[in-house]
């Protein structure tokens, strides 16, 4: 079986554009959460978003656009095609190749994949969907389908490209980009690619975000210093955010056969569903307990070897509550790795939030530090026992876990190991 290893990251998110600014906002535990303009009305109860910079991509139009300086070059054929998640996952992932060092003909050949996770643009599809029903069939734009439905991304970006090897667009709401990197990572496991690329990308705006007010979910908080605070007894919901983070995994003989700079090895993977609710997480965090375990077994390690966890944690009442159980029922009283949520940081992001953590856990991993999970004014008593962390831990460790739910129970856990 094939060793997994990190080789190439790109960001785009509201904590920063680039891997050293994003690594400097974690170190310093500085948030990218902001008051959202749109929000900005009487009967709207959300206010605080965690804003991408640099990308002006709210029009309709994508001649429109405001894009950034660095962005890789698009002919408007292909920018008519993009969403505007599909803007920041074109930026990600040329950052990640740029990254990895590798050329053009590393890329395409059939050797290296591609898998993506988002759930479409919500706001493309319903102007399209607006001006069909408005003016007719025949004054839809020609690529209005493949700029909003949930393949977007794939379809974009394997053409972009020129991908030859596997390719496909994974859906499983938050778990989503854990899912894409975990079948990636199996594809070259088992021999079938040598490289994937895999990108998690979300639309960062009202159409996307505010629709979780329905489910009482958001924070109605108008204080961007407070409103995302997991692990807070006062918690009341996530902030949402967009963005975009590619990652290149390759074989690692590979990787240093070309000289590549690594960031950790992927040391093995987990999967479970909770089989309980379309919304809710089982309340004692069952399926996710499954997946932490599977992953332990898969990379065959104790839970005791692992020393920092990224929690999933959304600073939502119940899906903070079970995961805490969940991470009970697996490490054991006081036994607790060293825990934290970068979602105080960054909001949740959907689709992109796991494959955003799992890149956070590679810069930890090479850097040697623990991200502390911010705004807590008062730890929740179902946190007791557990190491919480307040502050930036400094030190080298070997392993680390992150994990990530969606809706219907989909659970996904990784164990990286510092190379």
């Amino acid at each position: 079986m094939r060793s997994v290893v990190a080789s190439g990251l790109g960001f785009v998110t509201c904590i920063g554009k680039g891997k050293a600014e994003v690594a400097d906002s974690l170190c310093r535990m500085r948030h990218g959460l902001s008051l959202y303009p749109p929000f900005d009305k009487p009967d709207c109860p959300v206010k605080v978003v965690g804003q991408v910079k640099g990308f002006e991509v709210d029009s309709i139009e994508q001649e429109d656009w405001t894009l950034p300086a660095d962005m890789p070059p698009l002919r408007l054929e292909q920018l008519r095609s993009l969403p505007p998640h599909g803007a920041y996952a074109l930026h990600a992932v040329a950052q990640a190749i740029a990254d990895a060092g590798l050329r053009p003909e590393d890329i395409s050949n059939p050797a290296t994949g591609l898998y993506t996770a988002s759930g479409g643009s919500t706001s493309t599809l319903f102007r399209h969907l607006e001006r069909m029903h408005r003016m007719g069939p025949r004054r839809c734009p020609p690529q209005g389908i493949v700029s909003s439905i949930a393949g977007t991304l794939n379809f974009n970006l394997v053409s972009y490209f020129r991908i030859l090897g596997s390719s496909a667009g994974f859906v499983s709401a938050c778990a989503s980009s854990g899912h894409a990197l975990g079948a990636a990572v199996d594809e070259i496991t088992l021999g079938r690619q040598e490289r994937m690329i895999v990108v998690g990308a979300e639309d960062c705006n009202s159409d996307t975000i505010l629709p979780f007010a329905g489910l009482r979910a958001l924070s109605t908080s108008a204080d961007p210093d407070k409103a995302s605070r997991p692990f807070d007894k006062a918690r009341d919901g996530f902030v949402g955010t967009g963005g975009a983070v590619a990652m290149i995994i390759e074989d690692e003989e590979s990787a240093r056969r070309r000289g590549a700079e690594i960031y950790c090895r992927i040391r093995g993977w987990g999967q479970a569903s909770d089989g309980y609710h379309t919304m809710m997480p089982h309340p004692k965090g069952e399926g996710l307990a499954r997946a932490m375990k599977n992953a332990l077994a898969a990379a065959s390690a104790a839970s005791e070897d692992i020393a920092y966890l990224n929690a999933h944690a959304t600073s939502t009442q119940a899906g903070d509550s079970a995961e805490l159980l969940a991470i009970r029922s697996v490490f054991g009283m006081g036994k607790s790795p060293a825990i934290s949520s970068t979602k105080a940081l960054t909001g949740h992001g959907l689709s992109l939030s796991s494959i955003m953590e799992n890149a956070f856990c590679a810069l930890a991993l090479q850097g040697g530090w623990m991200p502390g999970s911010a705004h807590i004014s008062e730890l929740d008593p179902e946190c007791a026992g557990l190491d919480i962390l307040r502050e930036t831990r400094e030190g080298a460790f070997s392993l680390a876990m992150s994990n990530s739910s969606g809706f219907g129970g989909a659970n996904v856990s990784f164990v990286f190991e510092r190379v």
